[in-house]
């Protein structure tokens, strides 16, 4: 499992990984609708998602958790090929495929990955969760850009869409997904991610 490799090199969205040309729209209004990011309360808030917290949860209470909401559907589970690790996806009812959770030991969830629908902005997020720590940029095609922004507290990598490498980040910039990760690994993202320092709201190309 390439999950360590991913973090580290904050390698595109887990949704593009595979090639295709040209690449999917990135908002998605079939996507999860999920605003737990702004309204969640202290019960469940980032990096818990509807009760899973990756490095607490075991593997088996999480699959349980997804298969007994019936806002989701068709949740399919696979191996990776010699280890131990285990991936399920998930989709939303009557939506598209949005969902991944990984486990590497297959006993303990490791991140929770949400695609989602563009519904919220940054400015509710910051608003909620304060200004993120760090942000990096990942083109996508002439007109589609994401900006990553960093909650080393949180355990949380926020995906946002920019038009473009031209685009600019504003507080009316939409959320596309969100990536849950344990300690461990955002330390690890910490330490080998050439990361920018949040500046407050910038193009791309800053």
């Amino acid at each position: 499992m390439n999950l360590r490799k991913l973090l580290a090199g904050m390698i595109i969205l887990v949704f593009l990984v595979a090639a295709c040309s040209p690449p999917p729209p990135l908002r998605d209004a079939t996507m999860l609708a999920d605003d737990s990011l702004v309204t969640s309360d202290e019960g469940c808030s980032a990096p818990c998602w509807r009760g899973i917290i990756p490095g607490e949860t075991a593997w088996r209470d999480a699959l349980t958790i997804i298969e007994d909401d019936d806002s989701l559907q068709n949740m399919e589970t696979r191996s990776e090929e010699n280890s131990q690790a285990v991936v399920a996806e998930w989709q939303q009812l009557d939506g598209g495929a949005c969902c991944q959770m990984v486990s590497l030991d297959g006993e303990t969830v490791n991140l929770v990955f949400l695609r989602l629908a563009p519904n919220l902005t940054v400015g509710q997020l910051i608003a909620r969760n304060g200004v993120p720590a760090y942000v990096l940029g990942t083109p996508i095609s002439d007109d589609q850009a994401i900006i990553n922004l960093v909650y080393p507290e949180l355990k949380t990598i926020i995906y946002t869409f920019v038009a473009g490498i031209t685009g600019m980040l504003s507080a009316d910039s939409e959320i596309i997904g969100v990536l849950y990760v344990t300690p461990e690994d955002m330390e690890l993202l910490l330490k080998t991610s050439n990361l920018n320092v949040w500046e407050g709201y910038e193009t791309y190309q800053y």
